[in-house]
């Protein structure tokens, strides 16, 4: 039996030793950084320790508005984007021609570029000296007034914005959902059918039931993903994401690493640290909600 244990252990130390390198070490790093006041990057000094970065952090407007815009982007885009797949894939299960072609279609905007996406999203919603953009002819059309939806008001860009993260990520979603259901046994539809079942009763009694470990694992990974969007958003709005009021929170770190306002490692390694808290506690919250409601 110990010669057994000793052989695990050498199959997990590549693994072991890749996480320790590439996860566990810079968190640990990070966490140094964040207590370090007046880093300097070029002299690798400092001048004292303490909390005053995470203060610094919670009472700056520019993360405070990433904060608000972060919460927003996940509280609409998880739910609405969960729930339009799942209605998606209940229609492509109950397709029997041509099936595998209509998956196919709905998972082709997965594979594309998310940055191409974002500036055809750009395209379709700016307006420009010499045209409105589409969105806004089919507004003007059902006698409506044209909307900047880059440049303009702010719900409209964060309209833009959670619209074309439900777009992104839907495919993905589409793909596990229609694979879950597809693997759903179809003795119980049979002896549901026979007893004389509503087909409203079989989907909540059923389909949910069966599937809910899908829809939870989706959930999870939606809430983790949304807390991370920053590149989407340079996609729709360019790179000054301040500027425009539409940035995230991972914009807010890049912005203290590498942009105008760079050269601050502290600073990011703090803002890091809270988003990690905020990710790893809604998590925490998920997991327990689900021990009720998920049947394995």
């Amino acid at each position: 039996m110990e010669n057994k244990n000793w052989k695990a252990w050498l199959y997990l130390l590549p693994a072991i030793a890749f996480l320790g390198v590439f996860m566990v070490y810079p968190l640990a790093d990070v966490l140094v950084y964040s207590f370090e006041e007046g880093y300097n990057s070029a002299s690798q000094t400092f001048f004292g320790t303490g909390l005053y970065n995470y203060s610094y952090v919670l009472h700056d407007p520019y993360f405070l508005q990433a904060v608000k815009n972060t919460f927003i982007l996940v509280i609409i885009t998880v739910p609405v984007s969960t729930g339009i797949a799942l209605l998606i894939s209940l229609g492509l299960n109950s397709i029997r021609r041509l099936r595998e072609l209509y998956q196919t279609v709905f998972f082709l905007p997965y594979v594309t570029n998310t940055l191409a996406v974002g500036l055809v999203f750009m395209i379709l919603f700016k307006k420009t000296p010499y045209s409105d953009g589409m969105v806004n002819l089919l507004i003007n059309w059902f006698g409506g007034e044209s909307v900047d939806f880059i440049d303009g008001p702010y719900w409209a860009k964060m309209f833009v914005m959670c619209f074309y993260t439900v777009w992104v990520v839907m495919p993905f979603k589409i793909l596990i959902l229609t694979s879950a259901l597809a693997s759903v046994r179809q003795d119980y539809y049979n002896a549901a059918k026979i007893d004389g079942t509503s087909k409203w009763r079989i989907f909540t009694r059923i389909t949910l039931p069966m599937i809910s470990p899908m829809i939870f694992y989706l959930i999870i990974t939606g809430f983790i993903g949304a807390f991370k969007a920053y590149s989407d958003e340079v996609a729709l709005f360019g790179t000054d994401l301040n500027a425009a009021g539409m940035n995230t929170i991972v914009g807010y770190v890049y912005d203290m690493l590498y942009g105008d306002s760079g050269g601050y490692p502290s600073y990011a390694s703090a803002a890091a640290l809270i988003l990690f808290a905020i990710v790893f506690t809604i998590t925490v919250i998920n997991l327990l909600i689900s021990r009720k409601n998920v049947h394995y």
